[in-house]
C-alpha cells in the first residue's frame, strides 16, 4: 500500500517547490530582459516566503501532532518531508543568490551598479548621510537585546539586522564586552535607494546597506572597538486563528485574526551564512528555535521579494516591451455594454485583451435607472480598487447591491476588510460566505428591468476582480445575456443565504456539492466514447493538480486509451508517461512574462465538444470546502476562442516545461519552429481584432 502510494503520486509540497524553479529558470534565463530577471527572483522569493507561512507550516503541524502523514502525504512521512523541503530550499537559495550575482555582473555592463557600503565615494556618502538623518532615520526602530530580560518578538518576514558590538575595555555601559542590538529595516522605505549619477553610470544602494553605512551615526553613544551587521528573518505560520465569540462580528474576528498572524508560531529562521556562531547561536537560543522550523542559511540579503519593485532607471530596453490591452472585437467601451452584451456573448482573455471591460460593465450599471440588483462575488480587491467604487456608487444610484467578500482571502484580507467595512457604510449588503466554506467563485449577475420584465445579465471568470493582478495574471471572463446562466448564478447567490437549501443546477457546475461528480461523470464519458469508437480526448488547462482520487479518474481514463493533454502551471501531483498507468497522459507547464491563471476544460465528447472556463483546480479544497462555479460555454464562436488559445499554448516550445517523474523541469524541444505561446496569443487577438475591422 505504501509503495503503491508512493509510486502513483508526486508529492504536492515537493512538487510546488519544482514549481518556483520554473520561476528561478526565469531569472536565469539570459533572454528575459535583465531588470525583469531580478523582478522574477523576487517573485522566486516571494512565493517561497508564502510556502512555509502555509505549507511548510502545516507540515509542521503534522509532526507536533504526532502523525506520519504518509498517504494524506503520497507517501512520504512529515517528518521526512521537511527535512526534504530544507534540503531542496537550501540548494535553490544557493542557486538564487548565484543568478543573482550573475545579473548583477550583467547590470554592470549596462552601467547600473549595486554598490554596499564599502565601495561609497564622497559625494556619494554625502548623499547617504542627508538621506539616512532625513529619511530613514525617524523610521528606524533599534532595539538594545542584550539589556532585555525577554527577547523581542521580530515581525513575520521582517529583515532585520542582527548587530554585535564588542566594547572597548574602558567602556562602563554595558556589563557584557560583547553586546547585541536589532535593527529593523523599514518597509516603509523603498529597498533601492537612486545615488547620484557619474556620466552614464547609475548606481543603487540598497537600504540595509546604506544603514551599515550610517551604523556609527546609529550607535554613537557607543564606546566600541568592532561593530558587525548581519541579515537575519523570520518567517511565521501565517493560518488563522479565528475565536469563536459569538458577541463579535466575522469582520472584527477576521481582522483580530490578521493582526496576529504577525505572532504565529516561527516556521524558518534564514540568516547570513557569514554571521559569526556565537551571534548565531545567540539568536537561536533567544528565539527559541526548534528543529522542526527550517534554519536556512542565506546570502548577506534577505527579502529578495523586494526586486520585484526594482526600480527601471529609465532603462525601457531592460525590459519586456509593453503590448497595450487590446479591445475585444464587437464590444465596445464607447457605447453601452449590456446593449450588446444583450445580443451575444463576449469572450475577454486579460491581460491580452482590456480588464476595463469588468469595471465599465459595473459602472454601466452603476449609472443604468433600468438597473435593479447587482450581486458579485470578490475574493482578492486590488489596494485601489475601482471595481469597489462602482459598486458603492451603484447604491448611492438606488439600486440594490449584493456583494459576497471572502474576508479569508490568504494575505488579502487587509484590503477586503477596508473594503468591506467602507461598503458596509455606504449601505452595500455584504454577505461573509458559508460557514466552513471560502467562497472562492468569481461571479456577478445584474438584474435589469427591460419592457416590465427582469433580465439577467452575468459575467463569469476563471481569476479575481482585481485591476493589479489583471495586468500580469492571463483569466478568461465570460459575459452574457444567457438567461439560463443568470438564473443559476442568481440561485449561488441564494445558497449564500439559505446554507441549508442545496440548490439544483443544470447549467453550471457549482462546488463543493457537485463539481467533483460532475467532473468524474464527464472524464467517464470520454472512456464510455474510446471503448464504442467515438472520438475522445480530455484537455485541461489548470493551475494545479493535486487531488488524488481525481488523479486516479485521469488514470483510469489513460488506461481506457483516453488521450490526455495537461497544462498544469504549479502544482502537478499526476505523474505521466508511465506504462500502465498514465502513458496516454501528457503534461506541460508555461512560465513566462504572465502568471498562468485560467481553468479551461474540454472534453471531446463525440465529436461535439463541451467546454467550461472555472475557478477550480483539481485540488480537494476546490472540490469538497470551496464554492467554485464552472461555466458552461455555449457561444460557437467563443467554444473556437477557447480552442484555439489551448492549442496555442499547448504548442508551446519555448516557455513550455515538460513535467515527468523526473521534476527536472525541462524544456520541451522538438523540431518545430518556435513557438512561444503568451506572445503569440498577443499576436491572435490582434489579428481577431483586424479580421473584424476589415469586415
Amino acid at each position: 500500500m505504501n509503495k503503491e502510494v508512493s509510486n502513483r503520486y508526486l508529492n504536492r509540497e515537493l512538487s510546488w517547490l519544482q514549481f518556483n524553479a520554473r520561476v528561478l529558470q526565469e531569472a536565469e534565463d539570459i533572454s528575459v530582459p535583465l531588470i525583469e530577471r531580478l523582478r522574477f527572483l523576487g517573485i522566486f522569493s516571494n512565493n517561497l516566503d508564502e510556502f512555509f507561512k502555509v505549507r511548510y507550516a502545516t507540515i509542521r503541524r503534522i509532526v507536533e501532532a504526532g502523525r506520519e502523514g504518509f498517504n494524506v502525504l503520497g507517501g512520504i512521512t512529515a517528518k521526512d518531508l521537511l527535512e526534504t523541503i530544507t534540503q531542496t530550499v537550501i540548494s535553490q537559495q544557493a542557486n538564487s543568490m548565484s543568478v543573482l550575482s550573475d545579473i548583477t555582473q550583467e547590470l554592470q555592463k549596462e552601467n547600473i551598479h549595486i554598490i554596499d557600503e564599502t565601495q561609497v565615494n564622497e559625494e556619494q556618502a554625502e548623499f547617504i548621510n542627508s538621506y539616512f538623518i532625513r529619511n530613514v532615520s525617524p523610521a528606524l526602530a533599534t532595539i538594545m537585546v542584550s539589556e532585555l530580560e525577554e527577547f523581542p518578538e521580530l515581525k513575520d518576514s521582517g529583515a532585520y539586522l542582527a548587530i554585535r558590538m564588542l566594547m572597548k575595555p574602558n567602556d562602563e555601559t554595558f556589563e557584557q564586552r560583547i553586546n547585541y542590538a536589532l535593527i529593523e529595516i523599514p518597509r516603509v522605505i523603498d529597498r533601492f535607494v537612486v545615488l547620484p549619477s557619474s556620466g552614464e553610470k547609475k548606481f543603487i544602494i540598497m537600504l540595509d546597506d546604506l544603514i551599515r553605512f550610517s551604523l556609527g551615526n546609529i550607535f554613537n553613544i557607543f564606546e566600541y572597538e568592532e561593530i558587525t551587521a548581519h541579515m537575519i528573518k523570520i518567517t511565521r505560520d501565517a493560518e488563522l486563528d479565528i475565536d469563536s465569540d459569538l458577541s463579535r462580528s466575522f469582520l472584527e474576528k477576521i481582522s483580530k485574526g490578521v493582526k496576529g498572524r504577525s505572532s504565529g508560531v516561527p516556521v524558518r529562521f534564514v540568516y547570513d551564512k557569514e554571521i559569526d556562531n556565537e551571534t548565531l547561536a545567540f539568536l537561536l537560543t533567544k528565539m527559541d528555535i526548534h528543529d522542526t522550523d527550517s534554519i536556512i542559511p542565506g546570502g548577506r540579503y534577505h527579502n529578495r521579494r523586494d526586486y520585484m519593485g526594482f526600480p527601471d532607471l529609465g532603462r525601457k530596453d531592460l525590459l519586456y516591451e509593453p503590448k497595450t490591452p487590446l479591445p475585444i472585437p464587437g464590444l465596445s467601451l464607447q457605447g453601452s455594454m449590456l446593449d450588446e452584451i444583450s445580443k451575444k456573448d463576449y469572450l475577454l482573455y486579460s491581460p491580452y485583451q482590456s480588464f476595463a471591460y469588468v469595471v465599465k460593465f459595473l459602472r454601466e450599471a452603476a449609472i443604468d435607472p433600468k438597473v435593479k440588483t447587482i450581486k458579485i462575488t470578490i475574493y482578492r480587491l486590488a489596494s485601489i480598487s475601482h471595481i469597489a467604487g462602482s459598486l458603492i456608487n451603484a447604491v448611492k444610484n438606488g439600486k440594490e447591491v449584493t456583494v459576497q467578500i471572502e474576508l479569508q482571502a490568504r494575505f488579502d484580507e487587509a484590503a477586503n476588510i477596508r473594503y468591506a467595512e467602507q461598503m458596509q457604510t455606504e449601505g452595500v449588503k455584504l454577505i461573509f460566505g458559508v460557514t466552513g466554506l471560502k467562497v472562492h467563485c468569481k461571479a456577478c449577475v445584474v438584474e435589469r428591468l427591460e419592457s416590465q420584465k427582469l433580465r439577467r445579465y452575468s459575467f463569469i471568470s476563471t481569476g479575481n476582480f482585481n485591476e493589479s493582478t489583471a495586468r500580469i495574471y492571463t483569466d478568461y471572463t465570460l459575459f452574457t445575456a444567457n438567461p439560463k446562466i443568470g438564473k443559476e448564478i442568481n440561485k449561488v447567490f441564494d445558497f449564500f443565504e439559505v446554507n441549508y437549501q442545496v440548490k439544483k443546477y443544470r447549467h453550471l457546475i457549482v462546488s463543493p456539492h457537485y463539481t467533483r461528480n460532475a467532473f468524474n461523470n464527464l472524464i467517464q464519458q470520454e472512456v464510455e466514447n474510446h471503448k464504442n469508437g467515438l472520438s475522445s480526448g480530455i484537455r485541461l488547462k489548470l493551475n494545479s493538480l493535486s487531488d488524488f482520487k481525481m488523479i486516479d479518474k485521469l488514470y483510469d481514463a489513460s488506461r481506457a486509451g483516453v488521450k490526455i493533454q495537461l497544462i498544469v502551471r504549479g502544482i502537478c501531483c499526476l505523474i505521466p508517461g508511465v506504462e500502465g498507468m498514465s502513458e496516454n497522459i501528457e503534461v506541460i507547464s508555461i512560465v513566462d512574462k504572465f502568471l498562468e491563471h485560467p481553468r479551461l476544460y474540454i472534453f471531446e465528447n463525440a465529436g461535439d465538444p463541451k467546454y467550461y472556463i472555472s475557478s477550480a483546480d483539481f485540488m480537494s479544497r476546490n472540490l469538497d470546502r470551496r464554492v467554485e462555479i464552472s461555466c458552461p460555454i455555449y457561444d460557437p464562436d467563443i467554444k473556437r476562442e477557447l480552442e484555439d488559445t489551448f492549442q496555442i499554448s499547448w504548442n508551446d516550445n519555448v516557455k513550455a516545461r515538460v513535467i515527468s517523474d523526473k521534476q527536472d523541469n525541462a524544456y520541451r524541444k522538438n523540431d518545430k519552429p518556435p513557438a512561444r505561446s503568451q506572445f503569440e496569443l498577443y499576436d491572435y487577438y490582434l489579428n481577431k481584432l483586424k479580421e473584424f475591422d476589415s469586415h
